[in-house]
């Protein structure tokens, strides 16, 4: 069961009429009330059952029965530091040219020029959209190793 609370001003929330705006609407259920006498508390509660079929939780899944699998934890360990290192380092280069002068502009303009050749390519025609998302299916299934 999901539930957001949140505080907000008791006017917006409130005709002038008698009836308020805020109902029972479907599974949502919304209660109101006043707090301090200038704020108004409204607390949403959503029932319902969460889909395991999300790919979020697959790919957790998939972590877990990795990790679960592996034999040697310390080379994963150690892949994931060195992937963490990385991050940084790459981070700290992509900051190293961006001080240059000239370079910074000429690959944001490389990147404008890709970015539209992309579009033209794989985003403008149902086949070609088609294609790309076979495509990355295809490299999915092929690093999930299914």
């Amino acid at each position: 069961m999901a539930s957001i609370l949140a505080n907000l001003p008791a006017t917006p929330l409130v005709h002038h009429k008698p009836q308020p705006l805020l109902t029972t609407v479907g599974i949502f259920s919304v209660s109101t009330s006043k707090e301090r006498g200038s704020r108004l508390a409204v607390v949403v509660k959503a029932t319902g059952e969460s889909s395991d079929s999300s790919t979020s939780l697959s790919i957790v899944k998939s972590v877990q029965n990795i990790w679960d699998k592996s034999e040697d934890r310390v080379a994963i360990i150690g892949l994931g530091f060195a992937g963490v290192v990385a991050l940084w380092a790459s981070a700290n280069l992509i900051t190293a040219i961006d001080k240059l002068p000239l370079i910074p502009s000429a690959l944001e303009f490389i990147g404008i020029l890709f970015s539209a050749w992309f579009t033209y390519r794989y985003l403008l025609f149902k086949p070609d959209r088609e294609e790309l998302f076979q495509s990355v299916k295809k490299s999915i299934s092929d690093i999930l190793g299914q």
